[in-house]
């Protein structure tokens, strides 16, 4: 007899496709105004002003990310009102690459390179003596508004935890392919909807006072947020890329468990809302074991079928390392000059964001 699960709490409703975000800038206003029109139309006129555009581009700013961001979400969730069949359109697709390609040229202008992984992991397991990471400042004098600025910058990820490493699973297979599925079943709530991680960093924003609809902070944050989402979307989206997106994956799960052990202590200092402890405990206990996953059968399983990817590997540990720095770097400044790390400020827990 098959046994029958307890009876789940009721879910919200399933979220709604995001309006598409404001442009910022040349770029992502002509990414906007093309989304609005027909498909069949196409768009080789804009895209050939924009490529001019985006030649002179900062790779890594708020214009270019907010442009790139809203090419990928079309193969996520996609927006209100938006033809889903421009996913694949052509000439879009053009579009994307090459910002795409302006964006990955940077970052691996910006990492050493090499094969050396063991130094690599390593790497990722030490601790950074100076406390220089936003949990380690926010452990010892962070606000609580502070925090709820960084849910906001978070929320761009986490509203959709572990989408893009879900690209990659049938580009591996074996102990590679085997493993990386384990991981993955933890993240989307191991047969649990009430549990999946996105549903559960949900609940913390509803807790925090926050918009909890996915893209809800999009235009709020910075491109050095936008940045790490995206690199994740590039390396998932690409099989060429797959044994990046293994290295960017394992070195997230490596630094999670210690960096959620923090934050609960944050958050135990300011006696914020159970819903906020839920989360961070969650990966505490999960991304510990997913941590040994990741090192020895994921990546041990890739290399052992495929040698040659070991420096992809790198890249991928490296990349991330990259753009969490720039993350972290941006919050902090801004935080040392009394100011919101956002585009603009929150709206104080309870009203309404007059941007949301």
């Amino acid at each position: 007899m098959i046994p029958v699960k307890p009876a789940a709490p009721p879910l919200t409703p399933a979220p709604r496709a995001a309006p598409l975000p404001a442009a910022c800038g040349a770029l992502s206003e002509l990414v906007t105004t093309v989304l609005r029109g027909p498909v069949a139309e196409g768009c080789p006129g804009q895209v050939a002003a924009a490529l001019g555009v985006a030649s002179r581009a900062d790779p890594l700013g708020d214009d270019l990310q907010l442009a790139l961001h809203t090419c990928y979400e079309l193969h996520y969730q996609g927006f209100a009102g938006v033809d889903p069949d421009w996913e694949w359109q052509v000439d879009l697709l053009r579009l994307r690459a090459a910002l795409e390609h302006a964006f990955l040229d940077r970052v691996r202008d910006g990492v050493a390179g090499g094969t050396d992984l063991d130094a690599e992991l390593e790497a990722l397991l030490v601790e950074p003596v100076d406390g220089s990471g936003l949990s380690h400042q926010l452990r010892h004098e962070g606000t609580w508004e502070q925090v709820r600025e960084l849910f906001a910058h978070r929320s761009i990820y986490q509203l959709k935890e572990s989408d893009p490493q879900a690209w990659v699973i049938p580009r591996l297979t074996g102990r590679a392919k085997a493993a990386l599925v384990a991981v993955e079943y933890d993240e989307f709530g191991a047969g649990r909807a009430e549990r999946v991680h996105s549903r559960l960093f949900a609940d913390l924003m509803a807790a925090a006072g926050l918009d909890a609809r996915y893209g809800g902070y999009v235009e709020a944050v910075p491109g050095s947020t936008l940045a790490v989402v995206n690199l994740m979307s590039c390396l998932g989206l690409h099989r060429t890329h797959r044994a990046a997106l293994v290295g960017h994956f394992a070195a997230g799960e490596i630094a999670s468990s210690p960096g959620a052990r923090r934050m609960l202590q944050v958050l135990d200092r300011l006696d914020a809302p159970q819903a906020c402890r839920t989360f961070y405990s969650e990966h505490v206990e999960a991304d510990a074991v997913h941590e040994q996953l990741m090192r020895r059968e994921v990546i041990g399983g890739l290399l052992d079928e495929q040698p040659e990817l070991r420096g992809e590997v790198v890249f991928g540990i490296q990349a991330a390392n990259f753009v969490d720095g720039r993350f972290t770097a941006w919050i902090r400044d801004r935080w040392q000059a009394g100011a919101s790390s956002l585009r603009w400020p929150l709206a104080p827990a309870g009203a309404r964001d007059q941007h949301g």
